[in-house]
């Protein structure tokens, strides 16, 4: 990972959702585990509604009758299912790489918190060829506490040496905007990804379409007399 960083705007994005398009090889994980274990398949739309909190909180909601033993016995089989297939149909979403490429080259120091593993989250970021744009990136066992817990948060800004007021975090679920208001710092929610109906709960400081348009926003500010994160 690139260590350089420099005292200003801080981006901190989500991966699952709102980088990256992982909803079919994570449905099809879950449904492997589930075929393992006897059981029939879930639905893409209902997958996406148990990510966010974690692998084992998705395998949980994945197996809502398995004891204690089951559970975990799925929970290893999912994790060494997905380590072999998570790049099999994952793609980013359209504008990411652009959107990455712009503020990397504006050194503007951008980060990933995310709950899924950190093993598995660097996997994937290099496998998408992302893993040089982020001074820093932490996953869901980086730290005794995932998302919307703000630890995470908290050391990026300090690594960094950022703003907060400058900080912004980037997600597709009300988990990035709590994880953001239990920081004290703004969030940019996607429209798109799995779960942006869950902003009518929690709902982000501004929208974007494309994360383009944030790269543009951000880009502006920075050159700003005062910058600010527009709205």
């Amino acid at each position: 990972m690139n260590s350089d960083s420099r005292n200003g705007d801080l981006l901190v994005f989500d991966l699952d959702g709102t980088l990256v398009d992982s909803k079919d090889d994570l449905t099809a994980a879950v449904n492997a585990t589930r075929a393992w274990m006897g059981l029939g398949p879930l639905p893409p739309e209902e997958v996406s509604r148990y990510v966010g909190n974690g692998a084992p909180a998705l395998v949980r909601r994945a197996l809502p009758n398995a004891g204690e033993a089951a559970w975990s016995h799925g929970l290893k089989y999912f994790l060494e299912y997905y380590r072999e297939h998570m790049l099999d149909s994952t793609r980013l979403y359209p504008g990411v790489r652009e959107a990455l490429d712009q503020l990397h080259g504006a050194q503007i120091p951008l980060a990933v918190l995310t709950n899924k593993p950190i093993r598995f989250t660097l996997q994937m970021l290099e496998g998408l060829g992302l893993d040089l744009h982020f001074f820093r990136v932490y996953g869901g066992n980086s730290f005794p506490e995932k998302k919307p817990h703000p630890i995470g948060l908290e050391a990026l800004i300090a690594e960094s040496r950022s703003d907060r007021s400058r900080t912004l975090m980037v997600g597709d679920s009300a988990v990035d905007i709590e994880t953001a208001r239990n920081a004290g710092v703004r969030a940019c929610g996607v429209r798109w990804g799995f779960q942006p109906e869950t902003f009518a709960a929690s709902p982000p400081d501004f929208l974007i379409d494309d994360l383009r348009e944030l790269a543009e926003i951000v880009k502006q500010a920075s050159c700003a007399p005062n910058p600010e994160l527009r709205d």
